[in-house]
């Protein structure tokens, strides 16, 4: 069962790596993947927040910080080095297939924490505004996805550790939610 699921993984990271690669992608996903890419998007949620909800918008991005901290330290720091999974752009038996678009790093690749953090900071801002502004939601998402699917097209994780990513952090968004909503002042 598990040589299936790592055999339908590899082919299906290989689909995305290669079989998707043009141009504009290969300019793109490095782009989208680098944090510094979206400062402007965190530096503009620090400001509405603050600006709109004064005392509450400091917890509100106090929560943002800790739901990211608590998805980085729980894929991070417990779960890859417990998995031990190579990154397919280190895998010796792709190696021949790999095309390197970004420096592949050292570390293990179950599961994404790219992925773990933003669709943890994304599920947890679409909670906290989904009443105020609907558009949140499918934004957010494409956000966490298109973050997401670029960790699998420029080689440095396996969609299987994108998707795991993807759950763990919509959890730990969600978790981080429920804590915001004991702690938060009356508005």
């Amino acid at each position: 069962m598990i040589a299936e699921l790592q055999q339908f993984d590899t082919e299906l990271f290989l689909k995305v790596h290669r079989g998707l690669s043009n141009g504009f992608f290969d300019w793109l996903m490095p782009l989208v993947r680098n944090r510094f890419f979206w400062s402007p998007l965190y530096l503009f949620i620090v400001i509405f927040c603050i600006k709109q909800f004064k005392k509450q918008g400091y917890y509100m991005i106090l929560m943002v910080l800790v739901t990211f901290a608590m998805g980085d330290m729980i894929a991070s720091r417990l779960i890859k080095p417990n998995v031990a999974r190579i990154r397919p752009c280190n895998e010796i038996t792709l190696a021949d297939q790999i095309i390197h678009r970004v420096p592949c790093g050292s570390g293990y690749s179950f599961p994404s924490a790219h992925a773990t953090n933003h669709f943890g900071i994304a599920v947890f801002l679409i909670c906290l505004f989904y009443r105020r502004w609907k558009p949140i939601l499918p934004i957010g998402l494409a956000w966490a996805l298109l973050v997401s699917f670029a960790q699998t097209y420029v080689g440095v994780h396996y969609p299987i550790d994108t998707f795991v990513g993807a759950i763990l952090g919509t959890s730990v968004g969600l978790f981080c939610f429920y804590l915001y909503q004991k702690i938060k002042p009356k508005a």
